[in-house]
């Protein structure tokens, strides 16, 4: 068991050394670039697309908070590095917040908080095949499913927003995070019940 100690000891360093070699070409939170109006603009064209009754200042509202929140969240979860590698330091006790589910309850939350009419919102993970789960917030128009809606996905790029309609986002298939919760959970999801840990 002693001969083991080295061993293991040169893999955790190994993965150290890794680790920070790939965040050197990570941006500092505060060095995330400011998105572009053009872009806030298209993504508040998109969500005005979802259906006639969406209201246009809802969505350019839904849009810039979308755009800026994650620029705030990165600064709150100390991201130094891509994804991945920050998810290894919150998996670690190193860094409090940062996985995916955390960016989708703190967007849900920040969205939620704007109390909007004319839109809804959505928690989905997907589990593909082969792969760690994911999950994300979605945009709908109101009264509308989660596939006709937008993925709002700040954690793929580390605090600069993704975003896709659910049915052209691939490799994902969303599911609401209930359905997926209820399965873990025979007797249904718990209050407070979150995804396994993710990457």
């Amino acid at each position: 068991m002693n001969d083991l100690l080295p061993l293991n000891a040169l893999r955790a360093l190994c993965l150290l050394l890794g680790a920070a070699l790939l965040s050197a070409c990570a941006p500092a939170p505060e060095d995330l670039p400011r998105p572009e109006p053009a872009r806030i603009a298209e993504l508040a064209s998109a969500i005005r697309a979802l259906d006639p009754s969406v209201d246009p200042e809802e969505a350019a509202r839904a849009a810039r908070i979308s755009y800026m929140h994650p620029l705030e969240l990165a600064m709150q979860y100390g991201i130094s590095d891509p994804p991945v590698i920050h998810n290894m330091k919150v998996n670690a006790g190193l860094r409090p917040r940062g996985l995916c589910w955390h960016w989708a309850e703190d967007m849900e939350k920040r969205l939620r908080a704007e109390g909007f009419e004319t839109l809804d919102l959505h928690r989905a993970i997907s589990q593909p095949p082969m792969r760690l789960e994911h999950s994300t917030v979605i945009i709908s128009a109101r009264g509308e499913g989660m596939n006709d809606g937008l993925v709002i996905d700040p954690w793929r790029k580390g605090g600069r927003l993704y975003w896709a309609p659910v049915l052209g986002d691939d490799p994902y298939e969303w599911e609401p995070r209930a359905v997926v919760l209820a399965r873990r959970r025979p007797e249904g999801p718990m209050p407070g019940d979150e995804p396994h840990p993710t990457f």
